[in-house]
């Protein structure tokens, strides 16, 4: 039994006649009298009294037309409410990020975003790489700004932009004296490096460029978040690496020095899920395709 089944047999018995019943319905009236045969053959039970004459409800089929027509609107309810959610979702775009995206993306594309979508409502979560996989995976956010490509038969991941690091440490620290610091006098100095629970990329990408240029810091901290990091430089714990993008955060007692060598790039990029059907994810890309064109559309 299917709810067009439903559907035909109400019609029929609200106008008790199988041809305004078909012209209703807009289908032939032999195939509308072949899916009452086929409900009353599923129920077990005769419903219409039929002749050449009139059409009439049995006994049976009085108390089968009450309980269809709960059935359908029930039905109807559930579709009805149903497309409400899916009308919410698209409403609301829940977008994860590491930190860079705050001064990097978000200024460029967010207020467009909203001029162009008076009623979306944005939420913006501040989450490492880890949380944000999880959670887009689970589909408890519908975009985020990694520093990995995450691409997948299920996500699209879209490089955004290539960021430089830098090196920062106290304005007294001996090697601020350097213009450009050698890389091997960095060997054994006192140095904050970003937590690995917070910052993987990061964290693994300075102990990487430490290995290949046969260096070792003297790990003194490890910070949780950005603004530990900066402050423990101000507070003269020792010198750290960290995004280009936090030089306008730094204190004043700090300084920035360039390397006689070049420092690594952090990638950032854009992932969703391929199938979404969100309005609000593909306005949002659109744009961010818009703005950051060059990037996005490299080879």
């Amino acid at each position: 039994m299917e709810l067009r089944h439903l559907r035909y047999f109400i019609t029929v018995a609200e106008e008790l006649n199988f041809s305004k019943a078909a012209l209703k319905l807009y289908t032939a009236q032999p195939s509308l009298s072949q899916q009452i045969k086929d409900l009353e053959e599923d129920v077990g039970v005769k419903l219409l009294y039929r002749t050449k004459r009139k059409v009439e409800l049995t006994e049976e089929g009085a108390v089968f037309l009450e309980q269809a027509r709960l059935t359908l609107a029930q039905a109807d309810k559930a579709i009805a409410m149903a497309r409400q959610v899916l009308q919410a979702k698209q409403q609301m775009l829940r977008i994860g990020f590491v930190p860079v995206a705050e001064m990097k993306i978000f200024p460029y594309v967010l207020p467009n975003l909203r001029v162009q979508n008076s009623d979306l409502k944005i939420e913006l979560l501040s989450l490492n790489n880890t949380e944000q996989m999880k959670l887009l995976k689970k589909g408890d956010l519908d975009v985020t700004f990694t520093r990995q490509n995450l691409n997948s038969d299920e996500i699209e991941s879209l490089f955004v932009l290539r960021e430089p690091l830098i090196f920062i440490l106290p304005e007294n620290h001996p090697l601020a004296k350097y213009e450009r610091i050698p890389v091997k006098a960095l060997n054994g100095v006192d140095f904050i490096i970003p937590a690995a629970e917070q910052s993987l990329t990061l964290h693994n990408t300075i102990l990487e460029f430490a290995k290949s240029n046969g260096i070792e810091f003297n790990i003194v901290q490890k910070a949780d978040n950005i603004l530990f990091n900066i402050n423990s430089i101000g507070m003269g714990l020792g010198c750290t690496i960290l995004p280009g993008y936090v030089a306008p955060l730094t204190m004043k007692n700090t300084v920035i020095r360039a390397l006689d060598i070049e420092l690594p790039y952090l990638d950032l990029y854009v992932s969703y899920h391929k199938n979404s059907s969100s309005v609000a994810v593909h306005k949002f890309v659109e744009l961010l395709t818009h703005v950051f064109y060059l990037n996005i559309n490299r080879d």
